[in-house]
């Protein structure tokens, strides 16, 4: 691609020059086609990830071990080695194409926990893209932490410029000294386009860890100033790269003047054609989502949902002038050329070479989905960071003071490592539950309180060294953290749904809940509506116990499994369902693991809660047997 790209420093040394001859520019200028291939929300997720593809109506061969024809395959979906080749093959097809990244690169998966944004960089500039925008996650480490990354993300030839229009580092900062533009002009075939980044501003000050004095503007108002400022220097064509939410965007777009393409992300959206809700996913959108402007021009906005599974190729035709007269183009999924089936129990197999060839037809009847082989180079430099976790994963990040139960359940005798008869555990319960979810507590700035099912814990902790593999064993699952704004009266509900999940329900016994910042008082022998008492709340347990306001609002943070109604937690499933909830994209691993490092920071242990915090505080069998009172109970 014939490219130029200007630091914002050239343009404004120039900036009268480029003014006065501003209308030779336009007699000068012609209309043009660009070619814009996007991702962003990749959360550290580098590998290809699989989903189930119903094969009963196609006539395949294979059968299982029982003689049955086979009813699904597993297909093997995007991940940096696929998305690298894709990314090469669109850059040599197409003219005039610009590589774009829309923010929150890191955060989410044990390549980030071990190796802190150098593993995402070092994918990202395998694919060299032309411009990354800020995400509200960049900043999880701090400024400094940002540095790092972007040190990284900068140790190549690539160019890589990083966006951030509305962000302003703190005097001191990290970042202060040339890490960041507001924005970029590339000149394209002669053209000049401009890109101008723009952070989500309250969830980056509120939700993730920016240096006190690192301030985020407003983001309309800072958008048509530099919109402005590029208009003025002879730039007539305007690409947002936001990352501030997909409905934000689109109101964004209705109330600027001069924008003409916004990239964005955050929201995770994935925007498509049926092709996506056919196989199970949730498009929430056209791809592109074609809007107007506040001038009623021509706006395209588009994003390409998230962790690597796929990348947006977005074309743009604009005249002279520089409007846009069409916007097309789908965002498009690498997968496989290998499908897995379950021959027997234990016994997962591959396809023959024929039945390959009949699935692979089948996919890739619709255009989204490419078979393309792994860029080879990103592959190895993958595997090299693979190769290191097992050793990175023993590195001690606490101390464990004293040896911490697992229980579900008061007096359910659980646990591997303490007596059935320690009266803590036998009158509060789990004694790790109820510091996993004050880590979440204190993981996540928004939230007042946290509430954690006792069986998204899974082991005891014994006292000594803490590793991170020990909380990856502690908490297993792909679990996010998501924060949901409730009235006091729908978390006493959320409570008394996760008891009758096991009493009512003969559901699981991992649904019992454990919290932080609420305590309660739990009766078994009662029925739904009337097993829990004495509900006090203690915002992020920095002030007073106080009794729960079943009309106020609380912001509640919690996993995703229990968040969505899942366990039983059906009133939580009610909020989720209505859209009025947050995902932070930490995983619940990761969310523990920074408490215990922020522990030691702070030179404590992790170790027992004061017996004010458990939030059992007075637990009554189903039997009437007060564990307070009385011993040997069941649960």
């Amino acid at each position: 691609m014939n490219t130029t790209t200007f630091s914002r420093s050239v343009l404004l040394m120039a900036a009268a020059t480029l003014f006065s001859a501003c209308s030779g520019d336009d007699d000068d200028s012609k209309a043009i086609d660009l070619t814009l291939l996007h991702m962003n929300d990749h959360h550290s997720h580098l590998e290809a990830e699989t989903f189930d593809f119903a094969v009963d109506t196609i006539a395949l061969e294979t059968r299982t071990a029982a003689g049955e024809d086979v009813a699904e395959v597993e297909v093997s979906f995007g991940g940096f080695p696929m998305i690298t080749t894709l990314f090469k093959q669109l850059e040599a097809d197409n003219d005039n194409v610009i590589k774009i990244h829309a923010g929150d690169a890191v955060t989410g998966t044990l390549y980030y926990t071990l190796f802190e944004g150098e593993a995402d960089a070092a994918m990202m500039n395998e694919i060299c893209f032309d411009v990354f925008a800020l995400g509200n996650h960049e900043f999880d480490s701090g400024d400094n932490g940002l540095a790092k990354f972007l040190d990284h993300l900068n140790d190549n030839n690539c160019g890589t410029t990083t966006l951030a229009a509305n962000v302003s580092p703190a005097s001191g900062s990290a970042i202060a000294d040339g890490y960041i533009e507001p924005y970029t002009v590339i000149k394209v075939d002669g053209e000049k386009v401009g890109l101008i980044g723009i952070d989500i501003a309250g969830k980056t000050k509120n939700s993730s860890n920016p240096d006190d004095g690192t301030t985020f503007a407003d983001e309309t108002a800072t958008s048509q100033q530099f919109i402005d400022e590029l208009k003025a220097d002879g730039v007539n064509k305007i690409i947002l790269v936001t990352h501030y939410q997909y409905s934000n965007d689109l109101e964004l777009a209705a109330n600027l003047s001069g924008v003409d393409v916004i990239v964005g992300g955050d929201s995770h959206s994935l925007l498509g054609d049926s092709t996506f809700s056919d196989l199970g996913f949730n498009p929430v959108g056209e791809y592109p989502t074609v809007v107007t402007n506040a001038d009623g021009d021509t706006v395209c906005v588009v994003q390409a949902w998230e962790y690597s599974h796929l990348m947006g190729k977005l074309d743009v035709s604009f005249d002279k002038e520089g409007k846009v007269t069409h916007c097309g183009g789908s965002p498009l999924m690498p997968i496989a050329r290998s499908f897995q089936y379950e021959h027997g129990e234990n016994d997962t197999r591959e396809l023959s070479s024929m039945d390959t060839a009949l699935v692979e037809a089948t996919l890739t009847a619709h255009p989204e989905l490419i078979v393309v082989e792994e860029d080879q180079n990103t592959a190895t430099v993958l595997a090299a960071y693979e190769s290191q976790t097992e050793s990175l994963k023993a590195a001690v990040i606490g101390t464990v003071e004293s040896d911490l139960c697992l229980e579900r359940w008061p007096g359910q005798a659980r646990s591997l490592l303490c007596e059935a008869a320690n009266e803590r555990v036998y009158k509060m319960g789990s004694d790790i539950s109820n510091i996993v979810a004050k880590g979440f507590l204190m993981a996540t700035p928004t939230a007042d309180i946290a509430i954690q099912n006792g069986g998204g814990v899974r082991v005891d902790v014994a006292a000594g060294e803490y590793t991170i593999a020990d909380a990856y064993t502690l908490l297993p699952f792909s679990n996010t953290l998501v924060t949901l704004e409730m009235t006091g009266q729908q978390i006493i509900e959320v409570l008394e749904d996760a008891l009758s999940n096991t009493l009512d329900n003969n559901g699981s016994t991992g649904s019992y809940p454990y919290a932080s910042g609420l305590r309660y008082n739990v009766d078994a022998s009662q029925d739904k509506g009337e097993r829990i008492t004495t509900v006090e709340v203690n915002s992020r347990v920095q002030n007073s116990w106080a009794p729960i306001n079943v009309s106020a609002t609380y912001t509640v943070v919690t996993n995703n499994f229990i968040a969505s109604g899942q366990d039983g937690y059906t009133t939580f499933g009610t909020v989720f369902d209505a859209g009025d909830y947050v995902d932070t994209y930490t995983e619940y691993a990761q969310g523990f693991i920074d408490y215990v490092k922020m522990l030691s920071t702070e030179n404590e242990t992790l170790n027992l809660l004061p017996s004010d915090e458990y939030s059992t505080q007075h637990y009554i069998a189903t039997d009437g047997c007060d564990h307070n009172t009385t011993a040997g109970c069941g649960y």
